[in-house]
């Protein structure tokens, strides 16, 4: 799992950079977050907050919905990496 949890590190740097590249979106709190607790701690945190991130708002508004850490929660690729739970929460924020 060592593995999966890298290559979702590394998704979540790639939308770091996509967002600002293709939103102009600089997503400083969520690089922040990246670089303090890694990506499955950063998704994982994100997905138990009682509110929406401002990222979230951001990318949907800017029709980067890819973007998200919900829309990579719920690749077929990295399922294993979360609970039921929290694939649950990232569909109910996508609809």
């Amino acid at each position: 799992m060592p593995d999966l949890e890298n290559r979702f590190e590394l998704a979540m740097y790639e939308i770091y950079r996509r967002a600002k590249e293709e939103c102009s979106y600089d997503a400083k709190r969520f690089l922040i977050m990246l670089k303090s607790k890694g990506g499955l701690a950063t998704a994982k945190e994100l997905l138990h907050s009682s509110h929406f991130h401002e990222g979230l708002t951001r990318l949907i508004m800017c029709n980067c919905r890819h973007l998200t850490v919900e829309a990579h929660v719920l690749l077929p690729e990295f399922a294993e990496l979360f609970t039921d739970e929290e694939i649950r929460i990232a569909k109910s924020r996508l609809e």
